[in-house]
């Protein structure tokens, strides 16, 4: 994961849309699952955040800008899916079943314990361990305070603590 991470911090800046896309689309995608638990909303968020960056063409000022802008358009299009009028009245389905676990996570309890959680827990989660931002960082993509996202923090250790029987390390 941090080589990925330095590979895309290494990469000069680019508003190429292809080269947007293969640097940062599975970290797009990540973010889009955790937060809608189902791969065909996330696959609509995915398509959705690269269609608002070819719509908006923004200059980014670094790599490290230009991932911040796609998580948090990430964020903002999953909440708006997931917001929509259209899902505040389906029938909500066991997303359970048809979430696949990175390839690169070696133990799936862990994933599925996250995915678990509710909705801002996975996200501060998610951002914190598996894109590695601080905590300052997910409060400005998250449109919180510090003290939130630590205590989303906290809550969610304690949650999945409970839920793995205290056997996994942070």
């Amino acid at each position: 994961m941090e080589q990925c991470m330095q590979q895309a911090l290494n990469t000069p800046v680019s508003n190429d849309l292809d080269s947007l896309f293969v640097t940062y689309g599975d970290m797009v995608y990540r973010l889009a699952l955790v937060r809608t638990r189902n791969t065909a909303d996330a696959e609509d968020v995915v398509q959705e955040v690269f269609l608002r960056c070819l719509r908006n063409n923004p200059v980014f000022e670094s790599a490290e800008h230009q991932k911040a802008w796609l998580l948090k358009v990430t964020v903002n299009c999953s909440k708006s899916l997931l917001g929509s009028a259209f899902r505040r009245h389906a029938v909500p389905e066991d997303a359970a079943g048809e979430l696949s676990t990175d390839p690169e996570e070696p133990d799936s309890t862990v994933y599925d314990a996250v995915m678990r959680l509710p909705e801002k827990y996975r996200t501060a989660i998610h951002l914190y361990y598996y894109e590695d931002y601080a905590v300052k960082e997910i409060a400005a993509l998250m449109r919180t305070t510090e003290s939130t996202v630590k205590s989303w923090l906290h809550r969610a250790r304690g949650l999945l603590k409970d839920e793995l029987g205290g056997t996994f390390d942070e």
